[in-house]
């Protein structure tokens, strides 16, 4: 036994350890470079959008490419070697502590699946696991001080669209005629607005977890600058570099910093995955589409 952990864990494995570890944190290191690169000194504290770094002439209109954009990509990329990293010395005899921790984190995410959305839609768990990962991520992006794609409609509202597309796929298992008669149910009358809700429920995910993590980032901001100001009003008559040092900023914008930047990105990262599963599963018509193929089976037999 000690033979072989000695063999798994020699210096080859563990410098592919190192070089995995160093891949992940490249994309974040290079997003805080462009930051640095692109952001003009400012004198105070600003509320802007995402900062566009180059535009790409495009035949119909220019394509800007904005931080939202960049900084989602190196999410990405950065998710894509933790993933290596993670699955790195994966064995079905010898475990390391890092494959119980993903077993225990794929079972975890098969089980939600499995209970919101049934064993229909087992195969949802790494789309599922995916949107949660990229949504909290990019979410805590702000922690290092960069601009966090969800705070970006354009983002976030893709991939709500996404979720749209993979909705209405599944409505049309039954049929055309039968998604289109899913709108008169449970009566006729309700036809506009079940049409209605239907194109709704794109736009308010994407507003719902846009607005949570935007209005988190900007309340952040107005409470720091009304602590400097604050600050400087009651310790401004200090001599020195005590007057102008902001007392009241120390502790509190980090508390606050607790819960919009981690704690509020977790829950909508979990929010945008649930309300994803729910009504994906719920416009599935399983019972409908399970007759359906029992009917096609019975007239390939006949």
């Amino acid at each position: 036994m000690k033979k072989v952990k000695e063999t798994r864990y020699n210096s080859k494995f563990k410098a592919i350890d190192t070089l995995l570890i160093i891949l992940m944190i490249l994309p974040i290191l290079f997003g805080i470079l462009l930051y640095i690169v692109f952001t003009p000194a400012s004198q105070g504290i600003e509320i802007a959008g995402a900062r566009i770094y180059f535009t790409i002439n495009m035949p119909l209109q220019p394509l800007p490419i904005t931080e939202s954009q960049v900084n989602s990509w190196l999410v990405i990329v950065s998710v894509f070697f933790l993933c290596l990293y993670l699955t790195h010395g994966m064995s079905a005899t010898h475990p390391t502590k890092r494959q119980h921790i993903v077993e225990w984190g794929i079972e975890q995410t098969k089980k939600l699946v499995s209970d919101n959305m049934g064993e229909f839609f087992d195969s949802f768990a790494p789309f599922v696991a995916a949107i949660m990962l990229l949504s909290a991520l990019s979410s805590l992006l702000t922690l290092v001080g960069l601009y966090p794609p969800t705070s970006d409609l354009n983002v976030v509202g893709g991939w709500a669209i996404l979720v749209f597309v993979l909705i209405t796929y599944y409505k049309f298992k039954c049929g055309f005629f039968h998604y289109l008669k899913s709108f008169t149910e449970p009566v006729a009358f309700l036809t506009p607005l079940n049409v209605i809700s239907e194109f709704a429920t794109p736009v308010s995910m994407a507003f719902r977890h846009y607005g949570n993590i935007l209005s988190g980032s900007v309340i952040s901001v107005l409470v720091a600058a009304a602590l400097q100001g604050l600050s400087s009003m009651i310790f401004g008559r200090l001599p020195g570099v005590l007057g102008s040092f902001p007392f009241l900023q120390i502790g509190i914008p980090a508390v606050l910093s607790v819960y919009f930047d981690i704690f509020s990105g977790l829950l909508q990262a979990f929010i945008f995955a649930m309300l994803t599963m729910l009504y994906i599963s719920s416009g599935f018509p399983e019972d409908d589409y399970r007759e359906k193929l029992k009917r096609k089976a019975q007239a390939a037999k006949s």
